[in-house]
């Protein structure tokens, strides 16, 4: 498996480690769970932790049930994904380079996003929770389509949902055959944007 993130130490173990040193192990903490609960969905809270790397109280300590995790990480995965979009700052420059800040950086959430094709459950109160922020993805996305549209970047006769939907697609499709390893690492950005722009034609 190519999506692997480096297993953290628990800030317990470094009584000098800060707020963001605490921050970070605990996103590397979340990713690994993330990951974890892709390759087994049906592993226990125990089991999981033996898959990071860290004790059951220490995974005690971020939640106490395995459901209780699944929706920290759906929450945590959202918001992930959600800063990626902002960080591609689509409204800015031309559509074409605006396209390849967005893919990589959705591409350095690959994690969270394997975990939301895997888990994700519209019916459930993570839709509650979460719909929102998926409103809000979802139309900065179609925005951005669209102006890519009138810059003449991108096709005019499918509508900017429909590529919108299908640029999604390609993002989790493409990082789900990375996890496989069918799709070499450093290849998935050039195949996402060189299939949205151009698709498999000759």
């Amino acid at each position: 498996m190519s999506l692997d993130p480096p297993i953290p130490t628990h800030p317990d173990t470094d009584p000098d480690a800060g707020p963001a040193t605490e921050r970070n192990e605990d996103e590397h903490l979340l990713a690994a769970l993330a990951l974890a609960l892709v390759d087994n969905p049906r592993a226990t809270l125990l089991e999981l932790a033996q898959a990071v790397g860290v004790s059951k109280a220490t995974l005690y300590r971020h939640s106490r049930t395995r459901e209780e995790l699944i929706d920290r990480l759906t929450q945590h995965a959202t918001g992930c994904m959600q800063r990626a979009l902002e960080e591609a700052r689509l409204e800015e420059g031309p559509a074409r380079e605006a396209l390849s800040r967005f893919v990589n950086a959705q591409l350095e959430q690959r994690e969270m996003a394997a975990f939301l094709v895997y888990h994700w459950q519209p019916e459930s109160i993570q839709s509650e929770r979460c719909g929102g922020s998926c409103d809000v993805y979802l139309g900065a996305l179609d925005r951005f389509i669209l102006r890519g549209q009138r810059e003449g970047v991108f096709r005019i006769d499918i509508s900017a949902q429909a590529q919108a939907e299908a640029l999604i697609a390609l993002l989790t499709g493409l990082v789900d055959a990375e996890r496989r390893g069918r799709v070499a690492r450093a290849s998935v950005a050039a195949a996402v944007e060189g299939l949205f722009l151009h698709g498999s034609a000759a």
